[in-house]
């Protein structure tokens, strides 16, 4: 469907500073129009059962594994990513939240008896999804698997950076005849379509993807219909390195993780904590780490890092770079500026900072790009100090002996806690404490999120 506004905006691939394509961009009357489609089709969606939604999601992941050829060249454009990374973690990922969904729906009871009242976990209604460019097919999979296996309806805004692969799931679930008006799409910027579907009045509930700051200033905007919020935000997660671990094994595992993505990952391990009598031994290792993180075009087979989203990130990371070492942090590897020999697209140097301390802007404010902070501890209550001492609480690692990052495990403020690199768990609850959000998603806890809570007392009385 046409949207009213003529407003188009051009979709630049971040790799070459050259526009793709472009998109049209909704306004204020567009989201009228989605959400009450989304309301209209919620009365009919909200009562099918458990079954059928479970057959519409069966459907949806098969439809994604046959295009995910496309899936992956969509993202690398959308987003500058390698395609080898698109192709191991951005695509299969969102698949991964249908299939795990499914897994989810089979053992969740959505009516059970409890006494003689009976609880029932309804659909919340219509909600708003908003998602960010940096992981684009895996948030968009993360929100709306659930929501359809709850029988919520749909209205979509993805990034206005990233948008491609949204018009390509929306085409999948088209496919899979999902009912007119549960799913739509309404493309736009945060100021214009994100602010109208947080304070619109017929949306029950919006899923939000992206920075505090942004996180804020929706839930303000939500809060004049008393709508419920989901909020995944920013982070600036800690990872403690134990006298214990194997320090380069721990180090460069640490910088890859943190450099993934090209550091676009709120859940980065961007603090390094170091025992003071290693850091030395440890910056070397970073530093070979960071020598081995090839940033360069995406359909290189030696790149490891693609670019950065845009201009305006690319600038934010180097100012943040240059602000780092003013502030006297050591520079271990990369710097301002693009890497050698690449003149053309948003690309940053790996970059590694060390003697790094908790009050330093590096420490504290979430970077966005492939930069670490390496901060030096003497005790483990002084690096729990440490690790605690954000505004944040997204995510932490540990590394070393299993048996004392556990213990350590639950002294950290944080919404989930890595020991020794495991593998991705789709069904482990993710969100943060603090300012990294409310909520969580995956699994039986995404279901959770888009669900009410009836009692229905003296039901077998």
């Amino acid at each position: 469907m046409e949207p009213f506004t003529t407003t188009a905006l051009d979709v630049n691939n971040p790799a070459t500073e050259s526009a793709i394509t472009s998109i049209r961009l909704g306004g204020a009357a567009d989201v009228d129009r989605a959400v009450a489609a989304a309301k209209r089709a919620f009365a009919g969606f909200s009562i099918i059962s458990k079954a059928e939604r479970k057959a519409m999601l069966e459907l949806i992941a098969t439809i994604l594994e046959r295009r995910n050829n496309e899936i992956v060249e969509i993202i690398s454009q959308d987003l500058g990513a390698p395609l080898a990374m698109a192709k191991s973690s951005q695509a299969p990922q969102g698949v991964a939240h249908f299939r795990q969904t499914i897994k989810a729906m089979e053992d969740f009871d959505f009516e059970y008896m409890q006494g003689t009242t009976r609880v029932m976990q309804e659909p919340i209604g219509v909600v708003a999804m908003i998602t960010p460019w940096n992981w684009p097919f895996n948030q968009i999979a993360a929100k709306v698997a659930p929501a359809l296996a709850t029988g919520c309806t749909i209205i979509l805004k993805p990034s206005e950076l990233a948008p491609l692969n949204a018009i390509l799931f929306a085409e999948v679930l088209d496919e899979a005849g999902v009912p007119p008006g549960v799913f739509n799409l309404v493309h736009g910027d945060g100021p214009t379509v994100g602010a109208a579907l947080a304070r619109h009045a017929d949306v029950d509930m919006i899923s939000f993807t992206g920075s505090t700051r942004a996180g804020i200033s929706g839930a303000q905007m939500a809060a004049e219909t008393v709508k419920r919020v989901h909020q995944e935000l920013g982070g600036k997660s800690p990872n403690i390195i134990l006298r214990s671990a194997n320090l380069e094994e721990a180090v460069k595992a640490g910088v890859s993780r943190c450099f993934n993505n090209s550091g676009q990952s709120c859940n980065a391990p961007t603090r390094m904590l170091v025992p003071v009598e290693m850091l030395d031994a440890a910056m070397t290792f970073a530093a070979e780490a960071a020598a081995d993180t090839i940033a360069g075009p995406p359909q290189d087979a030696d790149t490891v890092i693609g670019p950065v989203i845009s201009k305006a990130q690319f600038d934010k990371i180097d100012g943040m770079i240059r602000t780092a070492i003013d502030e006297g942090a050591q520079l271990v590897a990369g710097g301002a500026g693009r890497p050698e020999g690449l003149t053309t697209g948003y690309y940053v140097r790996p970059t590694v900072f060390a003697h790094v301390t908790n009050d330093m802007a590096i420490a504290r404010d979430e970077v966005f790009g492939p930069v670490l902070a390496m901060i030096a501890y003497d005790s483990l209550e002084e690096a729990v100090e440490i690790a605690n001492d954000t505004a944040y609480g997204l995510a932490a690692y540990i590394q070393g002996d299993p048996t004392e990052a556990r213990l350590l495990s639950r002294k950290l403020r944080t919404g989930s806690v890595r020991i020794n690199s495991p593998a991705w768990d789709g069904a482990a609850p993710f969100g943060g404490y603090k300012q990294s959000g409310n909520g969580r998603e995956y699994g039986k806890f995404g279901l959770q999120e888009f669900t009410e809570v009836k009692a229905v007392i003296g039901y077998d009385s």
